[in-house]
């Protein structure tokens, strides 16, 4: 049995984490949990914001499903979720958007957004530039070997696809050293794989495009803020960042988790939607080969959805955590093991 390392997180994040865990349970997948403790969390426990027992238990698993955790805005602590990327460098974020509700603003939207996770202007490499604080700098910072191996991460992701169709999204056009680092070696990389379609867009024009008509894209590729910005947007084509799941993977270790926030303003109310961290959970599954209990926690989310009698408030719906949870494990139960198909 597969020992993850859990980390609940904050603000909703228990709640949501714990229903990702009951779906994938019941679904088949069996996982020893180590459970530890980051953020805001481990700070009201004494501890500090990344206690190194939670990065040993990390280190010595090489999986992680994580809760969101809280970053504070223009103070305080950096951001927890950044640190374990680069502490474990899970260069590759990988953020899948796909139509689960109909009605929405389009149906049959299938993105996935594929973000460089360690550099870039997210480096955190800034200061003021004077002793007033009049005025602030910040350096982004992007190499070949980070780019080089984001993009080949992507080609290869992208050759598993029904669509085999790759868009690399930068500013060079303006940030010709930076962005045009990162488009030469995604053109680079383009002629070892004429099989893969590949193409580039501007990130503004980009962003225009998604909104316009988004089934003109498949898998796409970009640098580490771009790429933030660009999975949040496809996230409100199919719905919201309650719909958002997320991979953080490198050459040994992955990190599983919902794209979106702590949301404290509405912890301990059980209206919290927890599709997202049950389709990372599902991504887990995969990784940890027990794609099974992934596939099926997957359908069983996409039943209910479908279905349209239980959903949480973002949704339009009034179930509560708990109530939506019991309705994908009830869909469960419909949904047949492969053994039962055989």
């Amino acid at each position: 049995m597969p020992t993850v390392t859990l980390i609940k997180g904050d603000g909703i994040g228990p709640e949501v984490v714990d229903a990702a865990i009951r779906v994938i349970e019941a679904a088949g997948a069996t996982i020893e949990w180590d459970e530890q403790v980051a953020g805001v969390t481990a700070v009201e426990r004494g501890l500090e914001t990344l206690p190194p027992v939670t990065l040993d238990s990390f280190r010595d698993s090489r999986v992680c499903l994580k809760g969101p955790l809280t970053t504070p805005i223009g103070s305080g602590f950096r951001s927890v979720n950044v640190a374990l990327r680069k502490e474990f460098d899970l260069y590759a974020n990988v953020r899948p958007s796909k139509s689960l509700v109909p009605g929405g603003r389009y149906d049959d939207v299938d993105l996935v957004v594929i973000r460089e996770n360690t550099e870039g202007l997210y480096a955190g490499i800034e200061h003021y530039i004077d002793t007033k604080r009049s005025a602030a700098e910040s350096i982004t910072i992007v190499t070949q070997d980070a780019s080089r191996r984001v993009i080949k991460f992507a080609f290869d992701y992208v050759a598993g696809r029904p669509k085999q169709h790759l868009t690399l999204v930068h500013k060079a056009n303006i940030l010709k050293y930076t962005s045009g680092l990162f488009l030469e070696v995604g053109k680079e990389l383009a002629d070892d794989h004429p099989e893969i379609e590949f193409n580039d867009r501007i990130i503004d024009n980009m962003a225009m495009q998604l909104v316009l008509d988004p089934h003109q894209f498949d898998t796409i590729v970009t640098t580490n803020m771009f790429g933030d910005i660009l999975s949040d947007l496809c996230a409100g084509l199919v719905g919201g960042l309650g719909m958002a799941p997320a991979a953080n993977v490198g050459e040994e270790m992955a990190m599983f988790e919902a794209v979106h926030g702590s949301a404290p303003d509405i912890a301990g109310k059980q209206i919290a939607n927890p599709t997202a961290l049950i389709l990372a959970a599902a991504m887990l599954c995969e990784h940890i080969d027990q794609a099974e209990a992934g596939d099926r926690s997957r359908a069983a989310v996409e039943r209910v959805l479908l279905e349209g009698q239980v959903r949480t408030p973002d949704l339009g719906g009034s179930a509560t955590t708990v109530e939506f949870c019991d309705e994908v494990v009830r869909a469960l139960e419909r949904i047949p093991t492969a053994e039962a198909v055989r």
